[in-house]
């Protein structure tokens, strides 16, 4: 995965490369939004840096595939567009900095955007482990129900049922639970 993507004209690749990769940093320059959809989808970026305008567009859309993509993105433009943009694309993420930059602006907005997407892996972790949770006690849920209709015992039977055999299976109560709903497969 490239670490930084430059979208610029050619004239400010070294100056852009120089403010936001670090030293041994990947970093790719692209000189159009095509080049920079291509070299997106071969390697992907963690970082996506829009000059605008491009050559073959603005680079706004750009900068919005690539944030959806999960990418951060930095947004430059002339300095008197920047509040107006920045109003359209703060909803996707996307940071925008006016022209002329300096290099504390790009340090900032650097930290900015590695803080936020350290942030959204630890919310997409934290969701993965909740939907497996969830999963978990949906299946649990689901053999309870199947237990109390056609075993004839009450929820908490039911659940003490489950724990045992999971117990006794040194399996994990999720296991023991679909070994329930197969063994009633036929009877639903």
């Amino acid at each position: 995965m490239a670490g930084v993507l430059i979208a610029s004209d050619r004239q400010y690749h070294e100056p852009l490369r120089a403010l936001f990769a670090g030293p041994g940093q990947n970093a790719v320059c692209c000189t159009s939004a095509g080049e920079a959809r291509r070299a997106m989808g071969q390697n992907g970026c963690e970082l996506l840096v829009v000059n605008a305008p491009l050559p073959d567009e603005f680079g706004r859309d750009l900068a919005v595939q690539a944030a959806d993509g999960g990418a951060g993105v930095i947004f430059l433009c002339p300095g008197p567009q920047a509040d107006r943009l920045a109003a359209g694309l703060e909803k996707y993420g996307i940071f925008v900095l006016g022209r002329p930059l300096s290099r504390q602006q790009a340090a900032f907005a650097l930290r900015l955007i590695r803080a936020s997407q350290q942030r959204i892996r630890s919310l997409m972790a934290q969701n993965q482990r909740l939907a497996k949770r969830l999963d978990e006690a949906r299946v649990i849920c689901q053999a309870k129900c199947v237990l109390a209709r056609f075993g004839d015992l009450t929820e908490e039977e039911a659940h003490r049922l489950i724990e045992k055999r999971a117990m006794d299976a040194r399996i994990t109560s999720r296991e023991a639970a679909l070994d329930i709903l197969q063994s009633y497969e036929d009877r639903m």
